[in-house]
């Protein structure tokens, strides 16, 4: 039998958008990983008639019920009551899970107050999911051919919990593996890459081939289900070789987390150091980059030179060039590239120069034109970019920006020419 799952996220906040559901994003990633097709998403807000309802929605499209949140101390935290009614079952007292929860506030040094017990009733019947990274324990069921899974809200508590607790209790039901690799392409946009790859994409079952833009990129998911693991790689692997064939150098990375990684790994594996100076990427450069585990054993720093003034002073552009032609051009990029490796003693450095908007420069240069720079032990490349496209907006330039610098150094590090790979001049 092929088991089907819906997810029910359980909170008026996401409802409200003052959190986003990382939780569903998480889970479904990780169900795949076990062979379980999730096939909806429901996000319901903390009232017990509603989420009834929800509940019964999905007791007849899918097998598996898998919910977040609503198992805390608070009165508005109702899951646990509102499934037990639903499943016909009654809430028991668990005098372990009582203990475990006077621990953690031991532990933390902190007094409970006695609705945090609360927690410790679970479902008649269930078996009891131990939360080792928080108070609330989680619970698991079958009922009238349902099985249902119930787990705390909190990203910190709700992952982990699935992988050490929920996950061994699911695996009865996995009927093989779901296996995806991800292509990271930069270089076309999602328009052009499903534009060549549309018929093979048609023509695949299992393996499926499935575009999805990102800002600024694009990723190319090949997925496969397979009895094990060793078939589904097999299934991939073709379909990943002929991508890259037809791409070449635009493929950046497989199941990667960006252009930043990629930067750094090369650059770790060379023994090199990486440094960078900003204008109107602001930090955002530097951000990504030590944004990746494990970044300070190669970044060695950023200079943020907004004003022309730190361009001259700490980096050393010649203030006869910004006088002459301002900050947002060709050699101001280089030097200031330049003067990053030489201030930071790093072996490569990236720059970006450039109007991020929301208008023209003083100097009339347009929203979205950017310079960007590479300098490294063996010279130093600038690209001109016209960043603007059909939407001109700030974040959307400065993002693009820094993708295009991370890029120069990912080809120079791939032995590709780094100031090639260009867009379109729509960006």
């Amino acid at each position: 039998m092929s088991h089907t799952v819906e997810l029910i996220s359980v909170g008026t906040e996401l409802l409200l958008g003052n959190i986003v559901n990382s939780d569903a994003q998480a889970l479904s990633r990780e169900l795949s990983g076990l062979g379980l097709n999730v096939l909806y998403h429901s996000v319901v807000g903390d009232n017990p008639g509603r989420l009834k309802a929800a509940v019964e929605l999905a007791r007849g499209r899918a097998d598996v019920l898998i919910t977040t949140g609503g198992l805390g101390p608070t009165c508005d935290d109702l899951t646990k009551q509102t499934l037990a009614e639903c499943f016909g079952r009654k809430l028991v007292y668990h005098p372990e899970c009582a203990e475990s929860i006077r621990c953690f506030f031991r532990r933390a040094g902190r007094e409970m107050t006695e609705n945090n017990l609360q927690q410790a009733y679970l479902p008649e019947g269930c078996d009891v999911l131990d939360n080792a990274w928080g108070t609330a324990p989680g619970c698991a069921f079958e009922a009238d051919g349902s099985y249902v899974v119930m787990l705390p809200g909190p990203p910190s508590e709700c992952l982990p919990m699935f992988r050490e607790r929920a996950a061994p209790w699911l695996a009865r039901l996995s009927e093989g593996v779901i296996r995806s690799r991800t292509l990271r392409v930069f270089g076309l946009g999602e328009s052009a890459v499903e534009a060549r790859f549309r018929d093979r994409m048609n023509e695949l079952t299992n393996p499926t081939l499935a575009p999805y833009a990102k800002e600024g990129e694009v990723e190319l998911r090949i997925t496969a289900k397979a009895a094990t693991q060793a078939e589904a790689e097999a299934l991939i692997a073709p379909v990943e070789e002929e991508v890259r064939a037809a791409l070449g150098e635009l493929v950046y990375g497989a199941d990667v987390s960006g252009l930043e990684q990629v930067v750094l790994d090369g650059a770790r594996e060379r023994g090199l150091t990486l440094g960078t100076a900003e204008s109107c990427t602001g930090g955002l450069i530097a951000k990504r980059i030590t944004d990746v585990p494990g970044a300070a054993s190669v970044f060695k720093g950023g200079v943020v030179s907004y004003h022309c003034e730190v361009k001259a002073g700490v980096l050393g552009v010649s203030q006869a060039l910004l006088d002459e032609k301002g900050a947002v051009c060709a050699q101001v990029a280089q030097e200031m590239a330049r003067g990053a490796r030489r201030v930071l003693g790093c072996d490569l450095a990236v720059s970006v120069t450039g109007v991020a908007g929301p208008d023209p420069d003083e100097r009339g240069n347009p929203v979205g034109l950017v310079y960007t720079a590479l300098a490294a032990p063996d010279g130093v490349w600038v690209k001109r970019l016209n960043l603007a496209g059909p939407a001109a907006r700030r974040d959307r330039v400065r993002n693009l920006a820094a993708n295009h610098a991370l890029d120069m150094a990912r080809r120079w590090l791939a032995g590709l020419d780094p100031a090639g790979g260009d867009w379109p001049m729509d960006g």
